[in-house]
């Protein structure tokens, strides 16, 4: 009962988005979670939750408010998807990952649970990757104790593994058109299915955004009569936003200074998002959570591959900066667009990897991203889901940027440095899968 046997298992099942040729896509039932849930002894109900779901910002905002809550001296969970290098980082605790043992002791806890589900027929299949996992950290939560867990959804809301919680408070982050085969092909309709984590006379913590969404999540909450907050107060005005890296804000009466190390405009709604959350968990649920303890914890979060910039190690010759990020939708693609046209100082020449899913509407990202880039570098993801260098090649041609592909991640990020200067910068982005294997490349030639 290793860890490596439990990763090879894990593995093993089938993802939830990714359908193999020939066989019929996946239907997602939470009456199946349930089950699982019950037969586990329903640990998703021993510990406060909170429920963040969104097409964009959910993780930022996750991982600032879980560590503004570490921050106060809670033991808080924190279970995020997907994951950059390690499974195990979906699953913290104090900004800790679990360990390979209880990593491994969980899942085979899940797993033999699973397969006698099925072998009695209480489960008609064996839970998804998705699901495994999210059992495996409910588990984890529970028997370690943690004052309250921060829950990111993986995909929509109502029908996500992680739905069946009761949570405290329910928060939506921007919604735009993501997973249209699976959510629906409107904002509206994607809104629903993400509001599908309010819970009847519950709370919601969201800001004004489409005005789609807007309606669409306010007719839900309107028949379950939960309450709104508006985050918006918490969101820096003009002058204060364009100071750079600080601002101030009025939380809990006092005065503090915001500084995140969560770059770019739109992580200032994220912050915002997790500061309304943690004022409504102080004021309703007895927390002891200060103004200091927010300021605190929004600096101290931690959120790797989100405009994170990474230099060469002193023993390495000079050569350019490589920034991180995951922008895998036109939503995203524009927040990284935005985000470089205010780099200072501004780099000389920029060279982009890309890689992404097929899944994704490529040409649309490739419009919004690629004429910023003096060159591209096209490389395949380590996915089923991966679009192919010809696919992604045809998606970008009617951009006209330089385009180069790569038979690896070490093979794309060589290709960038030896063809930008060292004043200039490369970027990594597009898929999650691309960003983390990158990411890993560099911590190792760093060692």
């Amino acid at each position: 009962m290793s860890y490596a046997s439990a990763i090879d298992g894990l593995f093993s099942l089938a993802g939830e988005l990714h359908t193999a040729p020939g066989q019929p896509r996946r239907k997602f039932e939470l009456s199946e979670m349930r089950v699982l849930a019950d037969a586990l002894g329903n640990p998703q109900l021993k510990f406060p939750s909170v429920l963040v779901a969104g097409t964009n910002g959910k993780g930022s905002t996750s991982a600032t408010l879980a560590s503004i809550l570490s921050t106060a001296g809670y033991r808080t969970g924190l279970y995020t998807s997907p994951h950059l290098s390690r499974v195990n980082e979906r699953v913290r605790i104090g900004g800790v990952e679990i360990s390979d043992d209880d990593f491994a002791s969980y899942y085979f806890r899940v797993d033999d649970c699973a397969r006698h589900l099925v072998s009695t027929g209480a489960l008609r299949n064996h839970p998804s990757f998705f699901e495994t996992m999210t059992a495996l950290a409910f588990l984890a939560f529970a028997e370690q104790q943690v004052d309250i867990a921060v829950l990111e959804v993986g995909m929509g809301g109502r029908l996500d593994a992680t739905n069946v919680v009761e949570p405290l408070i329910s928060i939506i982050t921007d919604i735009s058109l993501d997973h249209t085969e699976w959510l629906g092909t409107t904002i509206s309709a994607i809104a629903r299915e993400k509001a599908g984590i309010l819970r009847r006379d519950g709370v919601l913590i969201t800001l004004p955004q489409h005005p789609e969404a807007n309606q669409t999540i306010g007719e839900v909450a309107t028949e379950l009569n939960a309450r709104g907050v508006n985050a918006a107060a918490y969101v820096p005005g003009r002058d204060e936003a364009e100071k750079g890296s600080g601002y101030t804000l009025i939380v809990l009466g006092e005065q503090i200074e915001v500084t995140s190390p969560l770059i770019g405009a739109h992580q200032q709604r994220n912050v915002a998002l997790a500061i309304a959350a943690a004022v409504e968990i102080r004021n309703n649920y007895s927390y002891n959570i200060s103004a200091r303890h927010i300021a605190e914890g929004i600096r101290h979060t931690r959120w790797p591959g989100r405009m994170e910039r990474i230099s060469a190690p002193d023993r390495v010759p000079k050569r350019a900066d490589v920034l991180l990020d995951v922008a895998h939708n036109p939503a995203g693609a524009w927040a990284l667009r935005s985000a470089l046209s205010h780099l200072e100082p501004e780099p000389r020449s920029v060279t982009a990897v890309f890689g992404c899913l097929a899944d994704k509407p490529i040409a649309e990202i490739a419009q919004i991203l690629f004429p910023l880039f003096e060159s591209v570098i096209l490389v395949e993801v380590d996915s089923p889901r991966r679009a192919t260098l010809t696919q992604m090649a045809e998606a970008a041609k009617p951009t006209g940027v330089t385009l180069y592909t790569a038979d690896s991640v070490q093979d794309a990020l060589g290709r960038a440095w030896g063809s930008t200067p060292p004043d200039g910068l490369v970027v990594v982005t597009g898929s999650v899968y691309l960003v983390g294997e990158a990411r890993s490349h560099l911590a190792e030639t760093a060692e």
